[in-house]
């Protein structure tokens, strides 16, 4: 096992998505309480690096781009490092060559990897460590910690820091915007698989709603996603403001600042969670149990239960449509909201 009290360096390596980055939180929060005067680095998607500027948890925030030669530069820059210790909380074949390359001593990873034998460390599973048959994402990367000794009992939360700079922007942004100061809540209606997208003309009923509450309405997604916002604004009786624009870092400032997170099971959601913003989250295909809202803050998960859940995704082969999330009515989402608002004391 690792002697911890010989380790200066250590590594983190979580590709792919957003979810997967503001999931990762909680075990580079386990690693710096454990080790806090050892260099913690995290190795992320370029894309997705903007996520984690200005935390206290990471030293260095390593990002890999695409394209082969990209690729080999970081993992040279990665081997000239010498880590002591590579945790590698993705598993798949990109972030496994990667590990192995870092010449680190000890390597960490499960077991049911694809080329596992490139670790030096091996976890059976996260079932097994936590002993429980269902494990959330975060647990699933915190498992791997504690099988080396880094305390975990207590699961740390997911958690973000919000950069200043962007919260100014968003201050002004929703100030011109005629939301200064009044509460609001954040709407993000799209994602990435047709069986985890609620209707847009379901979040315009939802909208229409917050408005007879008092509470203003953003939504947020990206320019690729602005067919799914101009279906729900007009759909919508009220008005709904919304940016298609907005860099990850002024998210996480928008989301801070919400009264309450609405939308589909997405990277934004994590994002509102992670910043203790109370979450009404819609679920479809996927697995509640690994990808609900780790958080403290007031949360629900909305969904309607069926034998085939949790899938890929990619389609619905049972039933030819995704009646999973095309089940999930207006009233039942609007309930959460009550619930999660009153829990909240708003």
């Amino acid at each position: 096992m690792i002697d911890w009290t010989q380790v200066q360096r250590v590594l983190v390596i979580r590709l792919r998505s957003i979810g997967d980055t503001v999931l990762s939180t909680p075990s580079l929060f386990a690693l710096r309480r454990f080790l806090p005067n050892a260099q913690i680095d995290v190795l992320l998607e370029d894309w997705v690096a903007p996520l984690l500027e200005g935390s206290a948890i990471v030293d260095n925030i390593i990002e890999i781009e695409k394209g082969l030669l990209a690729r080999l530069g970081t993992a040279l820059r990665l081997r000239e490092t010498r880590y002591d210790v590579v945790f590698n909380l993705h598993g798949g074949t990109t972030s496994t060559f990667l590990t192995r390359f870092t010449g680190a001593r000890h390597r960490v990873g499960y077991s049911n990897y694809q080329y596992s034998s490139l670790h030096t460390d091996l976890l059976s599973s996260s079932a097994d460590f936590w002993g429980q048959e269902k494990t959330h994402s975060a647990e699933q990367q915190l498992a791997l910690l504690g099988f080396t000794g880094v305390p975990v009992s207590d699961r740390p939360r997911s958690s973000l820091t919000v950069d200043p700079g962007a919260a100014h922007a968003v201050d002004d942004l929703l100030l011109n915007r005629g939301v200064g100061g009044e509460k609001f809540a954040l709407i993000h209606p799209s994602t990435a698989f047709f069986t985890k997208q609620w209707a847009p003309e379901n979040y315009a009923r939802v909208a229409e709603y917050l408005a007879a509450c008092g509470i203003k309405r953003v939504a947020v997604a990206t320019k690729t996603e602005i067919e799914t916002l101009n279906r729900m604004v007009e759909s919508s009786r009220v008005p709904i403001i919304f940016f298609d624009d907005l860099s990850l870092p002024e998210i996480t400032a928008l989301a801070a600042k919400a009264e309450v997170f609405i939308g589909n099971d997405s990277g934004i959601a994590h994002i509102a969670a992670a910043v203790g913003t109370p979450t009404v989250v819609i679920f479809g295909s996927s697995n509640r149990d690994h990808w609900r809202p780790w958080t403290d803050a007031p949360n629900e998960t909305v969904y309607e239960k069926f034998e085939c859940q949790p899938c890929l995704g990619y389609r619905c082969e049972v039933f030819g449509e995704p009646k999973c999330i095309l089940s999930v009515s207006t009233e039942s989402v609007i309930a959460a909201i009550d619930r999660v608002l009153k829990q909240a004391g708003s």
